[in-house]
């Protein structure tokens, strides 16, 4: 089993920064990518960012120059760095990786979410 564990989500105000971790742990052959995706309420699901394995990344438009995506393979966690956020931000955030595990097949694995509120 593979299970995916995102924190530092919370409460800041417009300007302020918030850093997201996410750790992938179990049965982990090699992980292929990992990123973050958002969803406001009532909206659907989009990607913020992605980075793979050799540290390619990718940002969304509305993200750009404003977070920045790392990832610590020792680790199997990725970390997303957001600054100078807007309200606009505020979502519920999700992790998640690209895994093969015993199998030759790649999955996709999903974390809980966390919530980031960012007030005006």
């Amino acid at each position: 089993q593979v299970q995916l564990v995102e924190s530092g989500g919370g409460l800041v105000q417009a300007g302020g920064s918030l850093t997201l971790s996410c750790a992938a742990s179990g049965n982990i052959f090699r992980i292929n990518g990992m990123g973050w995706y958002r969803q406001a309420p009532g909206k659907q699901r989009d990607l913020v960012s992605s980075i793979t394995s050799g540290g390619s990344t990718n940002y969304a438009d509305s993200v750009k120059g404003r977070f920045t995506i790392s990832r610590d393979g020792a680790k199997n966690t990725v970390y997303l760095q957001m600054n100078s956020l807007k309200p606009e931000d505020t979502a519920v955030y999700y992790c998640y990786a690209r895994i093969v595990t015993s199998g030759p097949s790649e999955r996709t694995y999903w974390g809980q979410g966390t919530q980031v509120t960012v007030s005006s």
